[in-house]
């Protein structure tokens, strides 16, 4: 008997002890299965579904793998589409992921930088041409190479006229014949001096210089070949004269430009014009001297667009009293333009996102939420844009990673639409049914406004609206692109006109016209606005 009871005690504490050692082994392996998960499972909220990994509408109650293999996503309670379609919400974990950096909206003094590729020309205010109003042939060059420098009075070449030996000795015998009635009378001196000086303008006329006249003059006695001089100073650009040839008068000889003072003519895009105006300073750099920098003026904005390059010459006057600048070398112009003297509200280019025909921004509301806004825009100018409308000053919007939240809230608009059939996207008190008839209420919200008709293109089937505020989206009055539901209501609507429309959402921010008509209160406006109702 008391054997018994030994062996029964020893049985007991061994259960016991197991029963201890199997709780203290389980406890410690939960914690250490615990410590094991990753946080972003520990915090998240229960699993509502499992959706496709490559965004088809597709999802699943219980983890499955598609046909290439790869895992569903577990999407969490809280990720799931909201009822306010205008609204996007990110989790905190996902928003740390994706790496969301915002910026507020400020005032801030815009300078915009436009550049260019430019030429250097001459002046041609300092052109000149050498062309002889007489008929010759020239004797002897003194200028004989293109780029020569000459000065004012330089020789060019030696001609030989037959018009100038007689205006040579029509001069001479006048001056004979002012000598014989140099004690007749008053009337007979009059006329031979006339005559005289009848000679000598002639041969001024025929740009002959006051060097030759003086040696006539003084010696008395006709040359056969008169010495033409140069009348500017200058470099010569191009050198038509041969010795031994014939000319004949207006055929140009030589010309002969002054580059002390140059033209730079930038090629300007359209876009970039209203930026220039003249008396601008612009910065000029030339391949030909890295290591330097040239300012000059802007002197005139040429009025006409060259249709194949779409840009405008712009002429920029810069002085060369060094003469390093020549004709058609390359530049690169810098135009650096003020947008005005005040600042202005800007958001960094970054937080647009450009559809084609509206421009969205993300305004981060706090907790998550990120509203996307139409907002209308002004200038670009470095790397901000400015805000006309749609946005106040001090409201954050996103400016990295906008393009992801994006495409979450057009992956959770798509997986909203699809969804609701077998596996429902809300949770499971609320029934598909009554799911799918609030999707369905909020696709076909509608959203009234007047304005007036800008612009309407016929070929993409979309019409530019200058719209009043809408209330039940929070516009403020703006200038935007709508595209029309059916093209038939384009058809009675031309530009300029005052029209009332309705507006649905199409996807996520995108809005389309499904109702438009004219603001008039005749019996056939009244007639195709009751036809409009009635489809």
């Amino acid at each position: 008997m008391r054997l018994f009871l030994i062996k029964l005690i020893i049985a007991t504490a061994l259960i016991i002890g197991a029963l201890v050692a199997g709780y203290w082994w389980g406890s410690t392996r939960s914690e250490i299965a615990v410590a094991d998960l990753p946080v972003t499972i520990t915090s998240k909220s229960k699993i509502l579904y499992y959706r496709n990994p490559m965004g088809l509408p597709d999802t699943s109650p219980v983890p499955k793998k598609d046909p290439m293999g790869m895992d569903y996503l577990p999407v969490y309670e809280g990720e799931a589409p909201s009822s306010d379609s205008s609204v996007v919400k990110i989790s905190t974990e996902k928003i740390q992921k994706l790496g969301v950096r915002t910026e507020t909206a400020a005032l801030r003094e815009l300078i915009r930088t436009v550049r260019a590729v430019a030429t250097i020309q001459a002046n041609e205010r300092l052109l000149y041409t050498v062309t002889p109003k007489f008929e010759g042939w020239i004797q002897r060059l003194y200028i004989n190479t293109p780029g020569q420098t000459v000065k004012k009075g330089d020789p060019l070449m030696d001609v030989y006229s037959p018009n100038l030996i007689a205006a040579q000795h029509e001069y001479l015998i006048a001056m004979k014949g002012m000598q014989m009635v140099a004690e007749g009378s008053q009337n007979a001196r009059s006329d031979m001096q006339r005559l005289v000086e009848s000679a000598l303008q002639r041969l001024r006329n025929w740009d002959i210089s006051d060097i030759e006249l003086q040696r006539l003059q003084r010696e008395g006695a006709a040359r056969q070949y008169i010495t033409l001089r140069s009348l500017a100073n200058g470099v010569v650009l191009e050198k038509l004269a041969v010795e031994g040839k014939r000319f004949e008068p207006g055929e140009v000889l030589y010309q002969i430009a002054d580059l002390s003072r140059v033209w730079v003519l930038a090629d300007v895009f359209e876009q970039d014009l209203g930026m220039i105006h003249p008396g601008q300073m612009v910065t000029i750099r030339v391949d030909a001297y890295p290591d330097k920098v040239f300012s000059g003026e802007v002197a005139f904005i040429y009025p006409k667009v060259t249709p194949e390059t779409r840009t405008a010459i712009v002429r920029i006057e810069l002085p060369n009293a060094d003469g390093l600048l020549k004709p058609a070398m390359y530049a690169r112009v810098e135009f650096a333009s003020f947008h005005s003297k005040n600042k202005v509200l800007a958001i960094p280019d970054s937080a647009v996102l450009d559809t084609g025909t509206r421009r969205l921004v993300l305004v981060d509301l706090g907790e998550g939420r990120y509203e996307p806004r139409t907002v209308k825009l002004g200038m670009h100018a470095d790397g901000y844009a400015e805000v006309l409308g749609g946005l106040e000053a001090g409201e954050a919007v996103v400016v990295k990673a906008n393009f992801l939240i994006d495409a979450e809230s057009n992956l959770k608009a798509a997986l909203g639409s699809f969804g609701h059939g077998s596996h429902p996207l809300v949770p499971e008190e609320e029934s598909p049914a009554q799911s799918s008839t609030l999707a369905e209420e909020l696709s076909s919200a509608t959203h009234r406004g007047e304005g007036s008709i800008a612009a309407i293109d016929f070929a993409r089937t979309t019409i530019t609206l200058a719209h009043e505020p809408i209330a039940s989206l929070n516009w403020p009055s703006m200038l935007m692109d709508f595209r029309v539901a059916d093209p038939a209501y384009l058809r009675p609507l031309k530009p300029g006109q005052k029209v009332a429309f309705e507006i649905t959402e199409e996807s996520a921010g995108e809005y389309v016209i499904v109702h438009i008509h004219p603001v008039d209160a005749s019996p056939a406006a009244n007639e195709y606005k009751n036809t409009l109702r009635g489809r």
